[in-house]
């Protein structure tokens, strides 16, 4: 049996590139499982959290997650990353949607994804949609 951290390293290989994998991602949380978007307060459950990931790809076809440093303790996971990608695709913005800017963006980010039997039964995403923002030259002044 995979290891927790193992299971999370599978996770972000499948939401991610050319070889993304939406019903593989969802498939590897549990049927109560669901993934919060902390900025947002957004949370996502069965195929939401799929199609989730798939806007993301969309605006950033090139998105890439780079895994920084992770923490196990127990059935808690603890990552640091990057989300790093060239806005290439509309982005749905709660003020309306973002046109292409062809800029790219560097947004530190912590998930922390909680498991119970080898499936994610909480995947919390501390993103910073600011820096984000202001990476892609959006006035959130």
């Amino acid at each position: 049996m995979l290891s927790n951290e193992e299971i999370i390293r599978e996770l972000y290989v499948a939401g991610e590139g050319q070889g993304m994998d939406t019903k593989k991602f969802v498939s590897m949380f549990s049927e109560e499982g669901y993934m919060l978007d902390i900025p947002s307060g957004t949370k996502f459950r069965g195929q939401a959290i799929g199609d989730s990931i798939t806007a993301l790809a969309s605006a950033f076809p090139d998105v890439h997650r780079e895994l920084l440093n992770f923490y196990v303790a127990e059935n808690v996971v603890v990552v640091e990353l990057a989300i790093r990608g060239t806005h290439k695709g509309e982005l749905a913005l709660a003020s309306g949607t973002l046109a292409p800017t062809d800029k790219a963006i560097d947004a530190p980010c912590c998930d922390v994804f909680k498991l119970e039997g080898g499936k994610v039964i909480s995947f919390n995403c501390y993103n910073y949609p600011s820096v984000m923002l202001q990476q892609l030259g959006v006035d959130i002044g």
